[in-house]
Order: C-alpha cells, then sequence, then structure tokens
C-alpha cells in the first residue's frame, strides 16, 4: 500500500542530498500522485504486467507503476539519481539500471529480466531527446505492446498529425506507420519541477500488429519521406531528386503521375499510403 507523502520524501531526498537539476538532460520531474497515477492508468498498467520506465528520474512514477502491479525496469542515465531513486522505489518490484538508452538494447534489457514480450513503455522524455528515443525504438522494432510518454506539447501535435497540417512531418508518418498514435491527455508546465517554458502532453502510442500500407522496401520509403520534408518549400518534383540524383526528371514525373500524384504538390500534403505506392513504384522501376 501506497505511504502518505512518498513523492514529497523524494523531493526532500533530491534536497538533502544537494540535487542540481541538470538542463543538458531535461531535467523537470513530477512530485503530483494524482498525475503520476493518471499517467500509469493512461498505460493501463495492471498486476503482471512487465513495464520499462525510460528517466526513472526520483523514481516516483518508477513507484506508481510498480504499486500498480508491474514489474518495473527503470532506467536512469545520470548516477547521481541513482542513490534516491532505490530509496524511492524500495520494497518494489523494482529492477534500476544506469545508462543511455539510445545505446541499449531493450529487448535485450528485458530478455535478461525475464520479461514476457510484449512489454510496457512508460517515459517522461526529455524534451531534446524526444525524437531520437521514439525513433530508437520504432526503427529497431522492439517487442514493446505500447508506449505512454510525456513530451512537449508541441511534439504531441507532430506525432499525432495528419497531411495538410503544419505539424505534419516525417516523424508523424514514421509514428504512424508503426503505431496507433493518440494524445491522451495535457499537463500544464508548473506540474512539473522546476517548471519547464512548455506544457507537455501523454501520448499513447499503441504499436500495430501489422503496418497500415503495404510497402515493399520500407527503407527506401522513409528516404523518399525524409527527402520530400527535407526541403518543404520545394515542390515534390524538385525535392525527391536528392533520393537518386541519376534519376531523370521525366522519369520522376512520370512515376508521380502513374501514381495519381501531381508532381507540383509538396510533400506534407501526401499521405502515408501515397508515399508507400511512389516507394513501390520507385522500387520496381
Amino acid at each position: 500500500m501506497r505511504r502518505e507523502g512518498d513523492e514529497v520524501k523524494a523531493a526532500v531526498l533530491l534536497k538533502k542530498q544537494g540535487f542540481r537539476y541538470k538542463k543538458k538532460w531535461g531535467q523537470n520531474f513530477i512530485f503530483n500522485t494524482n498525475l503520476l497515477r493518471r499517467i500509469a492508468g493512461g498505460a493501463e498498467v495492471a498486476p503482471g504486467d512487465r513495464v520499462l520506465e525510460i528517466g526513472a528520474g526520483a523514481g516516483t512514477l518508477t513507484r506508481v507503476l510498480a504499486e500498480a502491479g508491474a514489474a518495473v525496469l527503470a532506467i536512469e542515465i545520470d548516477n547521481e539519481l541513482i542513490p534516491t531513486l532505490e530509496k524511492t522505489t524500495q520494497g518494489s518490484d523494482v529492477t534500476i539500471l544506469q545508462g543511455d538508452v539510445l545505446k541499449l538494447d531493450l529487448d535485450e534489457l528485458t530478455k535478461q529480466q525475464g520479461f514476457a514480450w510484449p512489454y510496457k513503455i512508460v517515459a517522461n522524455l526529455p524534451y531534446y531527446i524526444t525524437t531520437p528515443v521514439i525513433m530508437h525504438i520504432l526503427e529497431n522494432k522492439y517487442h514493446f505492446e505500447q508506449m505512454v510518454i510525456m513530451v512537449q506539447r508541441e511534439v504531441a501535435a507532430r506525432l499525432t498529425a495528419v497531411p495538410g497540417t503544419k505539424d505534419y512531418g516525417a516523424i508523424s508518418l514514421a509514428v504512424r506507420y508503426y503505431t496507433e498514435p493518440s494524445v491522451l491527455f495535457k499537463v500544464d508546465r508548473r506540474q512539473f519541477y522546476p517548471a519547464p517554458d512548455v506544457d507537455s502532453a501523454v501520448v499513447l502510442l499503441q504499436k500495430r500488429k501489422q503496418p497500415p500500407v503495404d510497402v515493399y522496401n520500407e527503407g527506401l520509403m522513409f528516404k523518399i519521406i525524409k527527402a520530400a520534408f527535407g526541403q518543404r518549400r520545394k515542390m515534390l518534383l524538385n525535392a525527391l531528386q536528392m533520393v537518386e540524383p541519376n534519376l531523370s526528371k521525366d522519369k520522376l514525373q512520370l512515376m508521380l503521375q502513374e501514381n495519381g500524384i501531381d508532381p507540383q504538390r509538396r510533400g506534407e500534403t501526401l499521405s502515408l499510403q501515397e508515399y508507400a505506392m511512389l516507394a513501390n513504384s520507385w522500387d520496381g522501376k
């Protein structure tokens, strides 16, 4: 059972240890118990679940996840936080690992802990590495079931954006290819300590069993997407010449037209299905 004031104790422990919050690692912690429970609820954490937490910080969310019945593997990059993390989660089914998530094989780690696949991922992601962490997880095709992540509100808009909107970009397409994204709820910046300069949102990325489009070569599709968004103001015909410089403009124009895509459109107007169609044509040209 939860001991009253555990989250407050975590804050006190940090103060007693003279802990200095580090901007380079985007350290903005949550001590609000109700909000922490809401995040765990968003991940539908239940007894018997296996949860990988990225950026465990002072362990406040870690403990809530464990008290919901999950076995938790908590990853934290800052070695100075490990003593506080250990005290906050003492007596809970929590394994703590100090390390950089971008340099770790998450499937291998969970396998070593005896986690059944798929597992859940929960994280209060530092703003400066949000996109690299998400892409690291997606591109490595780790055996997760869902991710529930706290991100900057503007990033949440990009993760869930649809074609033709200002927030739509390469990350929107990658996320939608691998997962079904949705915003669970917004979080005011004043819920953090220290408070960041922007508000946040909790996002659910539910992993798909199968991608929503058929594409022969995923790597080629994402190369095309990267080129299309690398020069957003250029027409598609000009932007896509970066994919294969030796491909003539006439052939590229014909390929676009055969797929019903106007060469004068811009990359941010194309759907995932259209990018898949284009990649399949390109692969078979």
